[in-house]
């Protein structure tokens, strides 16, 4: 007997069944592979992405035939709209029923020296990288909170740890996910006691952050290759991350048995920042 790939997946899924997952810049790089690897445990995603039609609807096609049993949706918006952000994540919730999972995933660089760096490129980098994971959890906790339970999962970098020549805006609105993180995963179990909805021993409701280090997507494999050189020289691990190693910690992140953990920074950077 044959046995399709959506009955492979099925097989090892399970773990994430009838969770509804929303991944912000859902349909390239990183944000592509959190989106399959949720899927993978059983989750349906709503992928969102910002005017780039062609990779959004390559990844819709390839979702439907590797998971026909799940629910794939798209969802256009500017992170860096607060408007936006509110109209999205209710959109996703009036398409899916729920929003289980949030990842905060979108981002941009713009980058330049301090010196050479204008009000806009500094505006437009925190809107997009801070304050639309800002919006986008405020409205996914307003959710959550009325339903008791929820993951919210920040994607910072080891920028914002570490800094770097040139990404002040970039650095800043990384390290401000960190700050971001704690503080909402304080309130949410703040409001839960509030409401005397405790998480107690349940799935809970749990912010935590990953920090990628240097990940193969096409943003750093286009770097020159002397450049590269220069940073895999960097890294104690030797090599790139993949986009599916950032994936796996998400996915972990998001299940049911991690309720213990919660306003944590995960660092998935092959050591760089030991």
């Amino acid at each position: 007997m044959t046995v399709s790939m959506d009955q492979r997946h099925q097989e090892s899924a399970g773990q994430l069944r009838d969770r509804v997952a929303f991944v912000t810049g859902g349909t390239r790089g990183i944000g592509e592979a959190i989106g399959r690897a949720l899927a993978g445990q059983g989750a349906s995603i709503a992928a969102g992405y910002w005017r780039n039609d062609e990779p959004a609807k390559k990844f819709l096609a390839t979702m439907n035939e590797e998971y026909p049993s799940r629910r794939t949706t798209l969802h256009e918006g500017n992170i860096g709209s607060a408007d936006d952000c509110r109209r999205v994540l209710q959109e996703v919730i009036d398409q899916h029923g729920r929003l289980d999972i949030l990842v905060n995933n979108a981002g941009i660089t713009i980058d330049k020296t301090v010196a050479k760096m204008t009000d806009e490129d500094w505006l437009r980098v925190i809107s997009v990288n801070l304050s639309g994971a800002f919006f986008m959890a405020q409205a996914a906790l307003e959710h959550m909170l009325a339903r008791g339970s929820g993951r919210i999962i920040n994607v910072s970098s080891v920028i914002g740890e570490t800094g770097a020549i040139g990404q002040a805006n970039y650095a800043a609105s990384k390290s401000g996910l960190f700050g971001l993180t704690k503080t909402l995963a304080k309130e949410a179990l703040f409001h839960l006691a509030r409401a005397e909805r405790p998480a107690g021993d349940g799935v809970g409701l749990t912010v935590n952050a990953v920090t990628p280090g240097y990940v193969a997507t096409d943003m750093v494999t286009a770097m020159p290759e002397k450049v590269l050189a220069r940073v895999r020289a960097q890294i104690p691990a030797g090599r790139l991350g993949r986009p599916d190693e950032i994936a796996r910690v998400v996915t972990f992140l998001a299940d049911d048995q991690s309720a213990y953990i919660t306003g944590q920074i995960w660092a998935v950077n092959g050591g760089l920042d030991m």
